[in-house]
């Protein structure tokens, strides 16, 4: 087997996927009536012991992960690539001494958009082709060559004649021990590969992304001891089989993140804007706080009012970054506090501090963000985070592309808030254009809300009116190219693909904004060429592009618009 980077990618793919996992909960895990209780025995509780097992099966141990690696551990539905993007550039990309401080800085993430190296980082840069290739084997054959000795023991007792009375379960190939079979699925495999390339690599400092939930996500095998602090951002509604549909509910599986004796950082619920709101943010916050107290952790509520009395760090200007929109000095906040106190308990266990100049680093920020000292917090205009509020000036036609993966609800109020920030008001020849899709959930219900929530952060009426807020939209799916067609009949070789999701989205928009022409298509490289075409048809005015409502959608669109970024 050629153990090349392309050969990693090709097993990769073979994996169960993280959908085909997602798919198998149905009912809500947390019964509504007990938040704050453990739930009764299902799927997700199955989750932690065999991570643990497939730990083992891959070589590695707690004692492994904690016998050099720190861990900052974020949970949350929004803002958790944030807050990892700005812890990282906080102790990887800022201040020399803190750097030195913190040691190496692994930050592990998901979903990846163009490349599945992204999710692996060290100090701040993907790690390269050539070690994810080689993590990614020691891993592989870590599981195989367990398969391998599980099966030569079983083979060695007697068989199992009432339940397998064939022997069946004996009977594996060689090809079956190599292959995806004995493998944990996508998610799992990552978390493996990142946390046996940052020990291997001589990372100190690891900030570890939650995929799905806290309790029960692939991640919350960390050893408790070696987590030197945890956040929990925003909370949304999303992944309601797995984590229930209230936020209560959520709540309980994003504190799984808490830990004995260490500090948890949160931004306090208050809910604003109806009494049922501020219920839903109180009843929310009693959860945080009781699962705090059953698991020994202390929670720090993070006042909105501190926050916007600190400002955070803009991302105007140039060299400020990427990572734009008003919301982000919340989750700067949640990262600095983070940070600080990963500082101080590296610093309480003497890990790589060499003078008393340097361990005084760990009082750059405590209680409260605004204390933090400039020289600490200035480190956040290192951070980047591909597609989220990102803005790409397009090489071939006079575009701009506002980008953001955002794909619930609040995450796209967000966006309508920015959208709304960076569209020219007094320009009656500039075209905007939506390029959506969200393929999992109501996306017709989405898309109406993001236009209702544009018009109402919109000062108008604008030259164009108010109702025409695009003049054009496009739906489309997330794949990246059109179906092949055969050179011999010019016919597609695989199925016409499903575009009901795209047409009721369409017709949603239609109904809101009769004005706005609308095309559906069946893949993203379409999409970019039909709304290029648009661009170059304007007369020489710029055109204003929003693409939100999936993180696949926003890959797919990065992978065409930069073709030549290197895999």
């Amino acid at each position: 087997m050629a153990r090349t980077y392309e050969s990693a990618l090709s097993h990769l793919a073979a994996l169960q996927s993280n959908r085909a996992i997602t798919s198998l909960f149905s009912p809500p895990a947390i019964p509504a009536s007990s938040a704050s209780t453990a739930p009764k025995q299902d799927l997700n509780s199955l989750a932690i012991p065999e991570m643990l097992a497939w730990l083992q099966r891959a070589g590695l141990s707690q004692d492994d992960l904690a016998a050099k690696l720190r861990y900052i551990h974020v949970a949350g539905t929004k803002g958790k690539g944030s807050v990892c993007a700005y812890i990282t550039a906080l102790l990887a990309l800022g201040d020399v001494k803190i750097h030195r401080a913190a040691g190496k800085v692994g930050t592990y993430t998901s979903p990846h958009l163009v490349s599945v190296r992204e999710r692996i980082a060290i100090d701040g840069s993907p790690i390269s082709q050539e070690l994810f290739a080689r993590y990614f084997f020691e891993v592989w054959d870590a599981c195989t060559e367990a398969a391998r000795t599980e099966l030569a023991a079983r083979r060695a007792g007697k068989p199992d004649r009432e339940n397998d009375p064939a022997g069946e379960a004996e009977v594996i190939s060689e090809e079956e021990l190599q292959g995806p079979a004995t493998k944990p699925f996508y998610f799992r495999f990552l978390t493996i590969v990142a946390l046996r390339a940052f020990l291997g690599e001589g990372v100190r400092s690891a900030i570890i992304e939650c995929g799905i939930g806290g309790e029960y996500d692939s991640t919350n095998v960390l050893p408790p001891s070696s987590v030197t602090a945890s956040v929990v951002t925003q909370l949304g509604i999303d992944h309601v089989g797995m984590l229930g549909g209230t936020l209560p509910e959520i709540a309980w599986h994003k504190s799984g993140v808490y830990k004995p004796g260490r500090k948890c950082y949160t931004r306090k619920l208050d809910g604003k804007g109806s009494t049922e709101a501020a219920a839903i943010a109180e009843k929310t916050m009693q959860v945080l706080r009781q699962r705090a107290q059953e698991k020994g952790a202390t929670l720090i509520e993070l006042q909105d009012a501190d926050v916007e009395r600190w400002g955070g760090l803009t991302a105007s200007g140039k060299g400020a970054g990427i990572l734009e929109g008003s919301f982000q000095k919340y989750n700067q906040a949640l990262a600095v506090r983070a940070a600080a106190e990963h500082l101080r308990v590296l610093a309480s266990e003497s890990l790589n501090y060499s003078s008393e100049g340097e361990q005084r680093t760990n009082t750059a920020a405590d209680e409260r963000s605004d204390d933090a000292s400039p020289s600490f917090t200035s480190a956040l205009r290192f951070a980047r985070l591909r597609g989220r509020c990102e803005t790409h000036e397009d090489e071939h036609a006079p575009i701009t592309w506002l980008i953001d993966g955002a794909h619930t609800a609040e995450s796209l109020t967000e966006v309508a808030r920015w959208f709304s920030s960076k569209i020219v008001q007094d320009n009656s020849k500039a075209k905007s254009v939506l390029l959506f899709n969200q393929q999992d959930r109501d996306a017709a219900k989405l898309v109406s809300g993001l236009l209702e929530g544009i018009k109402a952060k919109t000062p108008g009426p604008t030259d164009r009116g108010q109702e025409q807020l695009f003049t054009h939209a496009v739906f489309s799916r997330n794949d990246l190219s059109p179906r092949a067609l055969s050179t011999d009949t010019g016919e597609g070789t695989e199925p016409e693909r499903d575009l009901s999701v795209q047409r009721a989205a369409a017709e949603a928009l239609s109904t809101i904004s009769p004005a706005t022409s609308t095309s559906v298509l069946d893949n993203v490289a379409d999409a970019v060429a039909e709304v290029r075409a648009l661009a170059n048809r304007n007369d020489g005015a710029r055109t204003t592009v929003l693409v939100t409502g999936s993180l696949h959608l926003v890959g797919a669109l990065l992978r065409t618009l930069e073709p030549d970024t290197e895999d």
